[in-house]
């Protein structure tokens, strides 16, 4: 069994309810559930998350009264699932820029190659077979922010953002234990903390090459945040490196 945390942060307009209620309802879930968390939502996010619990017996709601942050609300939820019925906990972004469909895929391949300790999505734009649809601007900042991040790990990491891993669960509460020291990159902030868990981190992480990406409007990260970026970098290199 399979849990999905989505983080949520005034997502009541964006939400794309249609899209997770169809893939609970498929026989291609059945080994999936969702846990919904609401980040301190200032519009009606919470009544939708609700509405969404009230209609499949799949799906939770754990409901944060203060905004944290996406990085926050994940660990939040995973600290919150210490069930051992889960073989892995997996984290999508709510406005599903990576369909959920994508997660079984993910999934099988994890359950094929004796279960590594990350699945990580990556939007890699492969000719007859990815069709991912994302701004030029942020595919060559991703791509100069990978390099960066390899060299400083020594691992050959294509795309450490995508908003779309596997976890497995008994990893995930010393993981999670401490916050973060950024809101956005503790992606590679979790890797830093695999390194200094497993001292064969680097052969247990596997890159899933995306068949479906979309970048959607509205994302709640600022322009202006990829000057913050380096140093919240640096900050994590220097606590982990």
């Amino acid at each position: 069994m399979i849990r999905i945390i989505v983080p949520c942060y005034n997502e009541a307009e964006r939400l794309p309810i249609g899209d997770f209620l169809d893939f609970l309802r498929s026989e291609a879930s059945v080994d999936f559930d969702i846990l919904f968390v609401n980040d301190g939502s200032s519009d009606d996010t919470i009544q939708v998350l609700n509405d969404i619990r009230n209609k499949s017996e799949r799906v939770s709601v754990l409901d944060l009264q203060k905004n944290g942050g996406k990085a926050e609300a994940i660990r939040q939820g995973m600290l919150s699932t210490q069930s051992d019925k889960y073989s892995y906990l997996a984290f999508l972004d709510a406005d599903l820029a990576t369909p959920i469909e994508e997660l079984i895929r993910m999934k099988d391949l994890a359950f094929k190659a004796e279960e590594p300790y990350f699945v990580m999505g990556s939007r890699i734009n492969l000719l007859g077979y990815s069709q991912i649809k994302r701004k030029a601007s942020r595919h060559y900042i991703g791509r100069i922010f990978a390099t960066i991040v390899s060299n400083l790990l020594g691992l050959a990491v294509y795309d450490t953002q995508c908003g779309a891993k596997l976890i497995r669960q008994d990893l995930t509460q010393e993981l999670f234990k401490e916050r973060f020291i950024s809101k956005w990159l503790f992606d590679v902030e979790m890797i830093f903390r695999l390194k200094k868990l497993k001292s064969d981190y680097d052969q247990r992480i596997m890159e899933v090459p995306l068949k479906k990406w979309e970048d959607k409007s509205g994302s709640k990260i600022k322009f202006t945040y990829y000057f913050q970026a380096p140093i919240d970098l640096l900050r994590i290199y220097f606590k982990y490196g």
